[in-house]
């Protein structure tokens, strides 16, 4: 609103994704005649939008309809962590500011 009390013709700030989180999503789907899984690393701003892009992205990509694809856990990650160019593009300046990427612990060590 301007001092007037009216709205303004042009936005002041711009409130696309300055609330976005990193999801990591893992399930399993139908790809070909076997179900393999799957992990996902989305922003989103909460864990239900989360799974609709990865319900997006499948249906999209590899034609896999809603009901067949199974989400077993959708979880907040730190954006650091992740190691996907989405990730890394969206979250550039808080991985900067954070003092750059950490190395993920490997489960083999």
């Amino acid at each position: 609103m301007t001092p007037e009390g009216r709205a303004s013709a042009f936005k002041v700030k711009c409130w696309v994704g300055w609330s976005m989180k990193a999801y990591r999503v893992k399930g399993t789907a139908p790809f070909g005649s076997q179900r393999q899984g799957f992990t996902f690393d989305i922003p989103a701003q909460d864990d239900k939008q989360a799974s609709e892009r990865v319900y997006s992205t499948l249906g999209s990509r590899h034609n896999i309809n809603r009901r067949k694809i199974n989400i077993d856990s959708v979880a907040e990650i730190d954006p650091r962590t992740s190691k996907d160019p989405q990730i890394i593009h969206h979250f550039r300046e808080h991985i900067a500011n954070a003092g750059g990427p950490i190395q993920a612990v490997s489960e083999e060590e």
